[in-house]
């Protein structure tokens, strides 16, 4: 059986993603060193925040039936626990200390190359769920989920040029 996601789906599954974000930002914050670098972490998790509420609102402006409708048989309503499920060990996991991700070295360079991977990470699963779309809106909403976190690509990448050695 073919199984369909609707926009409701992948915006429940983009929140939890956004909030495992913000963990790992939070986390990494508290490992490394500099008053810069942990102000720049924590200002990430706050765009993280605010991805979510985005989100959530795109989410809630969800007005057709068939939006929210569930795309395949669920008699006992678990695809909710498995997309969650799903979106918890995709990306950030909620299980893994970010300094797992750092390799063990918590400088900025280092947590920003771990970030830029985790995000374009975060990039590869909404472009793998868009074939499950039900629709092209759904489609396209998701899509706008993809170019907010390719700004926060760019946004990392310029912070962590700025901590390269000169040649």
């Amino acid at each position: 059986m073919s199984y369909r996601l609707n926009a409701d789906e992948v915006f429940e599954m983009a929140e939890q993603m956004e909030r495992n974000a913000v963990r790992f930002y939070r986390r990494a914050a508290e490992l490394v060193a500099g008053d810069g670098t942990q102000r720049i972490l924590l200002d990430l998790a706050a765009m993280e925040e605010e991805h979510e509420r985005i989100f959530a609102s795109l989410r809630a402006s969800l007005i057709k039936p068939e939006e929210r409708e569930v795309q395949v048989f669920d008699p006992e309503a678990q695809n909710k626990d498995y997309l969650l499920a799903w979106a918890d060990r995709s990306v950030f996991k909620l299980d893994e200390d970010p300094l797992a991700a750092l390799a063990g070295d918590p400088s900025p360079y280092a947590v920003f190359t771990a970030a830029i991977s985790k995000e374009k990470d975060s990039i590869v699963f909404y472009e793998g769920i868009t074939p499950y779309l039900s629709n092209k809106k759904d489609t396209d909403r998701v899509h706008t989920i993809i170019q907010e976190e390719i700004g926060h690509i760019a946004l990392l990448a310029r912070l962590r040029r700025d901590l390269e050695p000169e040649p």
